[in-house]
């Protein structure tokens, strides 16, 4: 069954009033708010195994209800300023490949994803950095956290090009799996990040 979705993107503000980015590009990227339009290639993507046993929340099979309320939650945490997602979308195409997203109240916790046909072009990379950038310059962050699941290593490659540096790690619960997963811990500092730009 599909839900009502929102059919507009709310603005956010900061806490000065300025207007935060809803768009970023990078040279082949787009990176929007996930909409309705993408819930089709959202639940074909996810339902791989070998893309939702890398994620957290994300169960195994992957339904539709949960696509609409991916989109739907995404939308309201923007609206209260709790998690910036963005659709990773193809300029070439406007193909949906994956998510990329920034959690202010998780100590700024930077998260992807993205589809396996789209794996080793970079584009986990351009997205990752690019929403870093965004998190830095308009969150105001002074650093970002992120994780990358112990036999999941091509993730743990781009968040070391991003200039992330190894921060522990910690048994963590994979919804798909059904069980806890060891992931390793890195931390990006805003000077690190601009170093290596």
């Amino acid at each position: 069954m599909v839900r009502h979705l929102p059919f507009f993107i709310p603005l956010n503000r900061d806490a000065e009033g300025n207007m935060l980015s809803i768009l970023l590009e990078t040279e082949r990227l787009l990176l929007r708010p996930p909409l309705a339009a993408d819930i089709g290639r959202l639940v074909a993507l996810l339902n791989d195994f070998d893309v939702s046993k890398n994620l957290a929340v994300v169960p195994f099979p992957y339904t539709e209800d949960d696509g609409c309320a991916f989109v739907v939650k995404a939308a309201r945490e923007r609206l209260r300023g709790e998690a910036f997602v963005f659709a990773m979308v193809a300029k070439a195409d406007a193909g949906f490949l994956g998510i990329c997203s920034v959690h202010p109240t998780k100590d700024f916790m930077l998260g992807y994803w993205l589809g396996k046909p789209h794996w080793g072009r970079g584009y986990a990379t351009e997205a990752a950095a690019r929403v870093a950038g965004f998190a830095f310059a308009e969150l105001k962050a002074e650093r970002l956290t992120a994780t990358w699941h112990h036999d999941n290593p091509a993730s743990g490659r781009v968040l070391e090009k991003l200039g992330c540096r190894p921060d522990g790690g910690e048994n963590s619960p994979s919804l798909s799996r059904g069980t806890e997963v060891f992931c390793h811990k890195v931390l990006l500092t805003r000077a690190d990040f601009e170093r290596g730009e």
